[in-house]
């Protein structure tokens, strides 16, 4: 799931609240490099929650990856109970934010030079203080302004990978975040690996050479995953001993898909919560 924090359209308390009226137990709070969300999701739990009810904190982050065809590429790196205090990590995330913050004003502040209905201080203005900010703000602030319907649009026309008004970002290396996380006690899983809707994706190799560097689980079970994919998936994470995840990628109305339509076997929450010492799952 992702809040308010970094790009989705819901506060940590709200994601709370809507995933308890969704009938769900369990969710994983994971907005890109930040773990500003952690303390309200906790007290969130505590109000609104019940008894069953559990969230698991953590972080997505933007990370730099060969994509075994002798180019690169971007992954997200799914980091769970990690201890967020590690300060190899809180440098890491602070570079990544102010990158992402500063990113974000170059592409609004280009949009209104040309003439589009976006306001680049207001914009910035309302970004929490922690929050890294990214294009999914532009484009809520292109819908608003009524330069587009929808916020797929704004990518597809505007903000997406080679469009007119994207700029590139200096991600981690995937190896180092790797290292980070598993040094502040916390368990990595390779996000969509094969979400070729995205863009690039890694090879089967590239996540097996990973799997050699610490990483311990791949997310199978994702919207822009097909059935062969899916497949695929699993049956290179059983080759190679790794945890299968899933999980609906939550935006709120930043994206069509719905809370709850994708999850994981509870047995994973198990190993997750055995396998980590920096943080516990909250409930």
């Amino acid at each position: 799931m992702h809040s308010t924090e970094s790009d989705g359209t819901e506060t940590p308390t709200e994601l709370v609240r809507t995933a308890v009226d969704a009938g769900l137990d369990v969710i994983a709070l994971t907005d890109h490099d930040t773990t500003a969300g952690w303390a309200e999701v906790e007290r969130a739990v505590r109000e609104h929650g019940h008894r069953s009810f559990r969230v698991v904190p953590g972080a997505e982050l933007s990370c730099s990856s060969a994509d075994g065809r002798g180019g690169s590429t971007t992954v997200h790196l799914l980091a769970y109970l990690f201890d967020p205090a590690s300060r190899a990590l809180v440098e890491e995330q602070v570079r990544l934010r102010s990158e992402r913050r500063g990113r974000l004003e170059q592409m609004a502040r280009r949009m209104a030079a040309d003439g589009f209905p976006v306001d680049p201080d207001g914009l910035m203005a309302a970004l929490p203080p922690d929050s890294p900010g990214g294009r999914p703000h532009l484009a809520r602030a292109l819908v608003e302004g009524g330069t587009v319907e929808t916020v797929t649009e704004a990518f597809d026309r505007y903000l997406g990978t080679g469009g007119p008004y994207y700029l590139p970002r200096t991600d981690t290396p995937v190896e180092k975040a790797i290292e980070m996380i598993t040094e502040a006690g916390g368990v990595t899983v390779l996000a969509h690996p094969f979400a070729a809707s995205r863009g690039t994706t890694v090879t089967a190799e590239v996540i097996a050479e990973l799997a050699g560097h610490g990483l311990r689980g791949v997310e199978v079970d994702h919207p822009d995953h097909g059935e062969r994919a899916r497949r695929e998936l699993r049956g290179l994470a059983s080759e190679l001993g790794l945890l299968v995840t899933g999980g609906s990628d939550y935006h709120g109305t930043n994206k069509s898909i719905e809370i709850g339509s994708r999850g994981a076997d509870p047995e994973v929450l198990d190993r997750l919560n055995a396998e980590c010492a920096g943080s516990k799952i909250i409930g």
